[in-house]
């Protein structure tokens, strides 16, 4: 059981790494012509956050894309795994409840926000962190003190 759930922490890092990446590709145009781009992804922000000041949009997007990188780059190296899934969770879920707000409940559901958060809040509950700084960390730690 001990091996299935490393196996799945690493299969976890790697979804949710690829997922923020990916879109942060598309918006910055580096998927071609399957990308949104920039501006694309400033209207969406835009329709996604209807309820927000159309001048916090750029904000928002900016701000989104930095947490998104971040939050990617932790988890891919397996670095505050623990933090950077709880923030993983926190921003899928806001980003699952904007969505319901401005589109409905369907949207949501249909691209699976709901589920990316949910496999972020069980990443962050992992007792350990195979293949990972932390993990390397933890042991050099005990190590040490031994």
């Amino acid at each position: 059981m001990k091996n299935q759930l490393s196996i799945a922490s690493i299969l976890l890092r790697l979804a949710l790494t690829a997922t923020f990446l990916s879109a942060v590709a598309s918006r910055l145009g580096l998927w071609g012509v399957a990308s949104s781009g920039w501006q694309g992804f400033l209207k969406y922000t835009a329709q996604v956050n209807s309820f927000a000041p159309e001048g916090l949009v750029p904000l928002l997007a900016i701000a989104a894309t930095c947490m998104e990188i971040s939050i990617a780059l932790l988890l891919l190296v397996g670095y505050k795994t623990r933090v950077a899934a709880s923030a993983a969770g926190i921003l899928t879920l806001m980003f699952a409840l904007a969505m319901a707000s401005s589109f409905g409940i369907k949207d949501p559901l249909d691209y699976s926000v709901f589920v990316d958060s949910a496999a972020a809040f069980l990443l962050a509950g992992c007792a350990t962190y195979t293949w990972s700084i932390d993990e390397y960390m933890h042991y050099k730690s005990i190590k040490s003190i031994n």
